[in-house]
């Protein structure tokens, strides 16, 4: 069980990555990669801006280039290790930016990464953001 912290009151932070968080819709991506900010750490790259007013929540994608890696099995396991990144990290990104974003976790490497490459990734693409 999470818990966050928004204007001195505890709320309850669930760990799974549902449908409402997930980014969808074309206007949407359109807005995130018209007005983005981006930020590298190698494999990954984030792409986040503010959400429109009517989002509560933080919205992510993922993506993985089919230039990269041309079998869809490859693809979507490392689709589904990015999410499982985010899901357990959800706490770290909500303490890097508190109020609702949209996000696209992009991964640009050429291989295959375990798991554990991932996450250290990620955490240490979201240390890069909140120092800058």
């Amino acid at each position: 069980m999470l818990f966050i912290s928004i204007n001195a009151e505890y709320v309850y932070m669930n760990q799974k990555y549902s449908k409402e968080e997930h980014l969808k819709g074309y206007k949407l991506i359109k807005h995130l990669f018209e007005k983005g900010n981006w930020y590298n750490k190698y494999p990954l790259r984030i792409i986040s801006c503010d959400s429109p007013e009517s989002i509560r929540l933080h919205k992510v994608g993922v993506s993985v280039s089919k230039k990269c890696f041309k079998h869809a099995v490859d693809r979507n396991r490392i689709k589904r290790l990015l999410r499982e990144c985010y899901r357990l990290n959800k706490l770290e990104l909500y303490n890097t930016f508190p109020t609702p974003h949209l996000f696209m976790i992009i991964f640009y490497g050429k291989e295959i990464p375990t798991y554990k490459i991932l996450s250290k990734s990620y955490l240490r693409l979201l240390e890069k953001i909140k120092s800058s």
